[in-house]
């Protein structure tokens, strides 16, 4: 999967901060010619399975880059604000992600522990969000679980948690074990470049491996041979990751 170039990318943006765009808006806000511009909206994956154009001939982008993310639901076993996450029981959150998930074409064979690890990860975030109430409001941080956006064989983006809040996407990758493998650290970083394209310019996104089997865990670990590294936490300081970034620490 290819990350678009910057015509693309801004093409994309004007369309999913709209709510409804015409080639030529689009073209004189980013400076471009018409002809550019619908030579991408009929050739970029990113606009031919993420977006559409009604009878009027505007455009509009099935994930808006807007607060609350409208239509993000419809690429995830479970969407909503942090609020309303503390708000369910277990029973009644495991019911509704795995209805969501049965609707984004989300595999639910039991046979490797699925349930049990989606009781574990739910029980880690609301660790998280326990942690965080003396330091900031979280009521209004919007929450994905299993998300899958997979409408054609070229976009393809997983994540298995992002927590969404104040300019940043924390894209969360959970393992039920207690020691840092190399390809779970690429894993949890694949698909952050092209989460930066779905949400747009002014949100950053930080991938991270969340440990929930270790203890006392916060460090970094390197990709490959990129020379970059990511957030390795265990799962009873995931609070931290959120509250480093935000700079919850020095308020």
């Amino acid at each position: 999967m290819k990350k678009p170039d910057d015509l693309e990318r801004a093409i994309y943006t004007q369309i999913c901060r709209s709510n409804g765009i015409r080639a030529r808006e689009i073209a004189a806000v980013i400076g471009a010619d018409r002809t550019t511009v619908n030579r991408y909206l009929y050739a970029s994956p990113y606009i031919s399975d993420l977006c559409y154009r009604d009878e009027s001939f505007r455009w509009h982008g099935s994930i808006r880059q807007t607060v609350p993310h409208r239509g993000l639901s419809d690429y995830a076993g479970w969407y909503g604000s942090a609020a309303a996450f503390l708000a369910q029981d277990e029973e009644t959150f495991l019911r509704e992600l795995e209805r969501g998930c049965a609707f984004i074409g989300r595999n639910l064979n039991d046979t490797r522990g699925l349930f049990h690890s989606f009781r574990d990860t739910r029980e880690t975030v609301r660790g998280m969000l326990a942690d965080l109430a003396p330091l900031t409001d979280t009521s209004a941080w919007e929450l994905v679980f299993e998300l899958r956006i997979r409408r054609s064989r070229t976009i393809r983006i997983y994540a298995d948690v992002l927590v969404i809040a104040c300019g940043r996407v924390f894209s969360l990758e959970f393992k039920m074990k207690d020691r840092i493998d190399p390809g779970e650290v690429s894993q949890a970083a694949k698909y952050a470049p092209f989460l930066e394209v779905i949400f747009g310019p002014g949100w950053d996104v930080i991938p991270a491996l969340v440990l929930t089997r270790a203890h006392d865990v916060f460090t970094y670990a390197p990709l490959g041979g990129s020379g970059g590294e990511i957030p390795v936490l265990s799962g009873d300081l995931l609070f931290d990751l959120p509250a480093e970034y935000l700079g919850l620490f020095s308020e």
